[in-house]
């Protein structure tokens, strides 16, 4: 099933905040985006019905294995990106602006094969006439 991007970017969001070790609620997802606690709390509904994220009585949010998998995908392709590009020379503020469009649409094969090239220091041909 195909996941939107904006539910990416919450599921991202969600794992972030959990990761500077405080419990994660709908008002810290606002927060953190700059989003009216309504949108949020619609997101979070609809995150919680297709069994992305659990939430219990205190409001606190949790991510599960689907959700998990996801956030950690978007999170990695993300971190990668935004050094990869800071790295070419690309201004730090455009690098994350940029990662954050392009590790939602990038595949799994093409950011692999990324990867490998700069693991390995590939010298990458940019032979105009070939594809």
């Amino acid at each position: 099933m195909k996941i939107q991007e904006s539910a990416e970017n919450y599921l991202e969001t969600i794992l972030m905040l959990s990761q500077r070790g405080t419990d994660v609620r709908s008002i810290d997802i606002a927060n953190e985006l700059d989003f009216s606690k309504p949108s949020v709390s619609i997101a979070m509904k609809n995150l919680r019905e297709n069994g992305y994220i659990e939430m219990d009585d205190n409001g606190h949010i949790t991510l599960l294995p689907p959700g998990e998998e996801i956030a950690q995908r978007m999170y990695e392709r993300h971190t990668f990106l935004s050094r990869w590009l800071t790295g070419l020379g690309v201004d730090p503020k455009t690098a994350v602006e940029d990662a954050c469009r392009i590790e939602h649409v990038i595949s799994a094969e093409s950011f692999d094969a990324l990867k490998r090239a700069c693991a390995t220091h590939t010298e990458l041909d940019f032979d105009a006439d070939r594809e």
